[in-house]
């Protein structure tokens, strides 16, 4: 039953890095009685990662740990965070962001998660264009290639899934080239502007990644070995797919 936990909790994303937090190493610590009592320790790398983006991280872990069958009972807690306390209860409580930190939040988060969303669709496109551009094919062709055309890869199916998640076309018969905030496809003229957009979003995501890693290996010296792998916690081979350094306003 823990594996299949594991399984669930590797379906949970960091939303800035657009990575499970199996993988990332954000999962200390992972348990299953015999009689399907779950708990779920998290940490992050920082003591003042952003509590919006921890609290959705703790919930979604929450929900996906009690969505588990035979799972009877789930516990996830945050650890050695600033904002534990509330994020903890708040998760427990299905109380919401904004009844978990009573005045001081004024929005859930479903903006925030579509935010990040978006630009993991951009970071996706150049994963799957690159390769397109080296092969030769010019932006006026990228702007009519579809999806279904585009050579499978896990690149496009991970593309595919977050444009899914994000409400925008994702069929074989989709664009490839789209802006993520309405789902239209991509003006000839603009495609161009629309790569380098698309190239600065992967990079962005690949450096917080990368600084993330080694600020949480900083943190627990003691306990984490390589990326993704803690010692009596989460296996390196758990399934996966494949701002961290201050908190940001309350929203």
């Amino acid at each position: 039953m823990r594996g299949d936990v594991l399984t669930a909790l590797a379906t949970v994303r960091d939303p800035e890095l657009d990575e499970p937090i199996t993988t990332l190493g954000f999962v200390a610590s992972c348990t299953v009685t015999a009689d399907g009592q779950a708990q779920v320790r998290l940490r992050l790398p920082t003591y003042f990662c952003a509590p919006n983006f921890a609290f959705l991280m703790v919930a979604d872990a929450y929900e996906a740990v009690a969505g588990t069958p035979n799972v009877r009972s789930v516990e996830v807690v945050l650890e050695d965070h600033f904002a534990s306390d509330a994020i903890n209860a708040g998760v427990a409580a299905q109380a919401g962001f904004v009844r978990s930190f009573d005045g001081e939040a004024v929005d859930e988060l479903g903006d925030l998660r579509a935010q990040f969303l978006r630009k993991a669709v951009m970071a996706g496109t150049d994963l799957v264009c690159r390769p397109l551009i080296a092969a030769g094919v010019t932006p006026a062709e990228l702007c009519a290639i579809t999806l279904g055309t585009v050579p499978a890869s896990p690149e496009l199916d991970r593309l595919r899934r977050r444009r899914a998640d994000l409400g925008v076309s994702s069929g074989d018969d989709a664009p490839l080239l789209i802006d993520p905030a309405t789902g239209e496809r991509i003006d000839a003229t603009a495609v161009p502007l629309h790569l380098r957009r698309a190239r600065v979003t992967r990079a962005g995501i690949e450096a917080n990644t990368s600084m993330c890693s080694g600020m949480l290996t900083h943190r627990y010296p003691s306990e984490r070995g390589s990326r993704g792998e803690i010692p009596g916690g989460v296996p390196k081979d758990a399934p996966t797919e494949s701002s961290h350094s201050a908190p940001e306003p309350l929203r």
